[in-house]
């Protein structure tokens, strides 16, 4: 018997079992290990501050995730966990055709009206650049017609992440095992554990942390989980005698990105590609699109060597918001999915924000904007009577 049962092996599960064990739970963690798992293959840009977006809802809580970041990562130094790739490089925000330039106006025009009326980034630490200064801090960039620039950006990679937490956690009595769960144990209204692989497991509560997989519960609970893959191409690339340590994340208006590790390495990225189904493969179009948007940003790169692509399932949502929180109407079984192509940035605050809720605390962020009930169906319209159908 557990006190708790996490299903998803990624960032959002592991933090959550991390958490979990931390306060002193038994926990278990089942990782099915996926092909596609958006988590092994994500960029882990961190910097909400650089969102154009007017909808204030991700924001607020992208903002409290990654000043969370810090802290978490002490945790983790301190428990000997291994690294993170955690690092802050900046990040430019760049125009590099006219056809650009109404949208980063536009951009330009969120990203500092929020600043001054936040207070925050200080100026000398969010601001805008020239071209020649965005090319010095990004050699390989074409000439730009406007660049942001938020010295604070940082990155982060997945799979070291989500493996420094398990491991954090194992060292606390996490028990982790590879199996595929079939379906939720119920008594009445409350779920007890799960069944998985056969075989029966017991607990206390259950967290449902599958990424796109985590859909094939909602008819069990009697909701609707529409989280769906979408399918993400991104390309490792090396660019032979440069040092790229240093060079920011760079980002246009085309939703792709770029960001640089040590070791000469470029990733460049990615296809957003709604209605793939489960197919983590790599294609031809996919290609050409992530490296012709990576060339047309940064022509400098053409020389680089294709080190490796990786393919990620993003959980995407019709909102593009997360599902955090319990089901209505049923005991001791949380949600925690959907955090889209921003898993990384959010997933190891609302894995602590879940295992809080499943300790029984209370939990500083608003999770209504999150809540499964929001996809409910609308109630049909009322027929017409003779007289308005006439």
């Amino acid at each position: 018997m557990f006190d708790a049962i996490v299903i998803g092996g990624g960032v959002v599960g592991s933090a959550i079992a991390y958490h979990l064990v931390m306060e002193g739970a038994k926990t278990l963690l089942l990782d099915r290990q996926d092909s596609g798992r958006a988590t092994d293959a994500g960029a882990g840009i961190l910097a909400p501050e650089t969102t154009g977006d007017e909808d204030e809802t991700w924001f607020n809580l992208a903002v409290p995730a990654v000043a969370y970041y810090p802290s978490l990562l002490e945790q983790l130094e301190a428990a000997g966990a291994g690294q993170t790739g955690y690092t802050r490089c900046g990040m430019l925000i760049v125009a590099v055709s006219e056809d650009e330039l109404k949208p980063f106006e536009k951009s330009k025009q969120v990203v500092f009206e929020r600043q001054k009326r936040r207070g925050t980034p200080s100026t000398d630490d969010l601001y805008l650049l020239s071209s020649e200064e965005a090319r010095r801090l990004f050699p390989a960039l074409a000439p730009v017609y406007g660049a942001i620039y938020y010295r604070l950006g940082a990155r982060v990679d997945g799979r070291l992440l989500a493996a420094a937490l398990r491991q954090a956690g194992e060292q606390r009595g996490l028990t982790i095992r590879p199996m595929s769960v079939e379906q939720l144990r119920f008594e009445g209204q409350k779920v007890t554990g799960v069944i998985a692989n056969g075989e029966t497991l017991h607990a206390g509560q259950v967290a449902i942390a599958g990424g796109a997989w985590s859909q094939n519960f909602g008819s069990q609970l009697g909701v609707q989980i529409p989280v769906e893959p979408q399918r993400g191409q991104i390309i490792h690339l090396r660019l032979p005698g440069m040092d790229t340590t240093d060079w920011p994340i760079v980002t246009g208006f085309r939703g792709h990105y770029m960001l640089t590790w040590p070791n000469e390495r470029v990733v460049v990225g990615a296809t957003r590609e709604t209605g793939s189904g489960f197919d983590p493969r790599t294609t031809v179009s996919g290609v050409r699109e992530v490296l012709g948007e990576a060339l047309r940003v940064a022509p400098g790169l053409a020389q680089a060597a294709i080190q490796e692509i990786r393919v990620g399932l993003r959980p995407r949502t019709l909102d593009n918001l997360p599902v955090l929180g319990q089901v209505p109407g049923i005991d001791s079984v949380y949600l925690a999915t959907g955090h889209g192509a921003t898993g990384l940035q959010l997933g190891p605050y609302t894995g602590k924000i879940i295992a809080d809720l499943m300790l029984g605390r209370e939990v500083e962020a608003d999770l209504r904007p999150f809540a499964v009930t929001r996809f409910r169906p609308s109630p049909p319209a009322p027929l017409p009577t003779a007289e308005e159908g006439s």
